[in-house]
């Protein structure tokens, strides 16, 4: 538990007149200072907002790692300390310690790290602070995927059949078999691809099964998995929800992230050329009641699994911002971090759902330091060079810069590049010739992978599913290099060596003792 002196909660408070739906005179809190209980692009992307909004934000950083992008942009900077640079980022005390000391009104968590952890919020409450999030309650019921998928059942809507290990292990491996497979084993309080494995045969559940609580345990402290009915090539729908203390509750249209390598998502669009008008009505409105139901507040995610006959199904409910809120904001012009920061002071939503309106189209690609021929294995360096595109249809979320060093401790994200058009087409184009002037030099990258996703013909055909990155495996892999260019880029790489070019021109002896001298 961790102990602290609570601020004096009457003098947080200020009355002001809201132009909300009710249009009431409300209480709302007092805002002034930000922690941002995060890094890299999103500490960055949060930080924007809080200037515009005139809001002081204060950042954290552990000791080793340095200036970086999120250093720089924030008001203030709470240095952590730690083993490690990951343990001192989920360091819940000493974070509140720091944000205690720095007489901070609010934190916002971002997402990952301490984002989904209900004892966080529920301290940073206790303390008289602000949660920019929804309570500690939401968090425990939705974040956690079991008691989340029991909740949304019992309020009737609809799951993919699914066993829990936890209800009686002994006889999980015969549950799991009476689904009938392919399988989808899934961590409880999972999240990012981790310990997810598709079993195909009985002969290999019981070692998925060992290898999914391992991994369960080993990167969420929560040995819990379950087993569910895998669909064969569904989509990855997914729709972004906003909801304020007097019980509004919008949402603000879907996303589509079917585009995943090892069940972590890279490309991510909307609208999705999988919805009608009638399945994209029904399957915010699900969305919605969802959220409802959960009493839920601030920004969240509600994400399905859409068959290909049309079904869809609950998946999970991230409990946060998500990394693909870009594409939902370039296509509907809101800010959602200035909604959740205004909702978590107390004031209603202003708008009304009719009034929510999308134009255009807009692409996500996430750049990851990664090695694409290996198994996407994660890349380390420095970044001698980062060169971003620049136009007023793009927009580029990047945590790191020049000098930047790319280490093992965190998520290998570079940055993301959001890409709009008039329409989908217009977006596609405009993403492949981004991705071509975008580099970070020092460590291998996913770009040209990138690049060779977004323009490959099924995917501007809009045939994109979950299964999408296996299928075309052959296709997406990096062409092989002709004789001549690769002799001509071996010989470029060469030349801009200063010290091969200095033996290239150096003058060989004797000559060189002799000088100048001539006969």
């Amino acid at each position: 538990m961790i102990m602290f002196a609570k601020r004096d909660q009457e003098a947080a408070f200020a009355t002001i007149i809201l132009d909300g739906l009710s249009g009431q005179t409300r209480r709302v809190r007092l805002m002034e200072k930000v922690l941002i209980a995060n890094r890299g692009e999103i500490a960055v992307r949060i930080a924007k907002t809080l200037r515009g909004m005139d809001m002081k934000s204060v950042g954290i950083a552990h000791e080793y790692e340095g200036e970086t992008p999120a250093t720089r942009c924030v008001d203030e900077l709470i240095v952590l300390r730690g083993d490690s640079p990951i343990a001192a980022y989920l360091d819940a005390k000493q974070i509140l310690e720091g944000a205690r000391e720095r007489d901070v009104d609010a934190i916002h968590p971002g997402y990952g790290f301490l984002s989904e952890n209900p004892n966080f919020a529920r301290s940073t409450r206790e303390l008289g602070m602000t949660y920019i999030g929804p309570s500690p309650e939401v968090i425990e019921l939705m974040g956690d995927k079991i008691l989340a998928r029991e909740f949304v059942s019992k309020e009737g809507f609809r799951i993919s059949p699914s066993e829990e290990e936890e209800e009686d292990p002994l006889s999980f491996k015969e549950r799991s078999e009476a689904i009938g497979f392919p399988l989808l084993l899934k961590a409880a309080a999972g999240g990012g691809g981790k310990g997810m494995h598709i079993v195909r045969s009985a002969k290999d559940l019981v070692g998925a099964i060992e290898l999914a609580k391992g991994e369960a345990e080993r990167y969420f402290g929560d040995g819990r998995i379950y087993a569910e009915r895998y669909i064969e090539n569904p989509r990855h729908i997914e729709v972004q929800v906003m909801a304020d203390k007097a019980g509004n509750c919008l949402h603000f249209f879907e996303r589509e992230c079917s585009i995943q390598r090892r069940f972590q998502k890279i490309v991510e669009e909307s609208p999705s050329l999988a919805l009608d008008k009638k399945l994209r009505r029904k399957i915010c409105s699900e969305a919605v009641g969802i959220a409802i139901a959960a009493k839920y507040e601030n920004a969240g995610t509600i994400e399905f699994i859409l068959a290909p006959d049309g079904e869809f199904y609950f998946l999970e409910m991230n409990t946060r911002l998500q990394v693909e809120h870009p594409v939902t904001e370039m296509i509907t012009g809101r800010d959602l971090v200035e909604l959740q920061i205004r909702i978590a002071r107390g004031e209603e939503l202003s708008i009304a759902q009719e009034e929510i309106k999308t134009k255009g189209h807009a692409i996500e690609c996430r750049v990851y330091a990664e090695d694409v021929e290996h198994d996407f294995s994660p890349c380390i360096g420095r970044l001698v060079d980062v060169r971003e595109p620049v136009a007023e249809f793009v927009r580029f979320d990047s945590g790191v810069a020049k000098g930047s060093d790319v280490s093992a401790d965190f998520d290998p994200m570079l940055a993301k590049l959001i890409v709009y058009g008039e329409t989908r087409e217009e977006a596609i184009s405009r993403s492949v010739e981004s991705l071509k002037q975008t580099s970070f030099l020092g460590v291998n990258t996913n770009l040209a992978y990138l690049s060779r996703i977004v323009a490959h013909p099924a995917f501007v055909k809009g045939e994109t599913d979950t299964g999408f990155v296996a299928r075309h495996k052959l296709d997406l892999a990096p062409k092989e290099l002709s004789t001549k260019k690769r002799r001509m880029l071996l010989a470029a790489a060469a030349l801009s060596n200063r010290d091969f070019r200095e033996r290239v021109e150096a003058v060989p002896e004797p000559y060189a003792s002799i000088g100048d001298w001539s006969n």
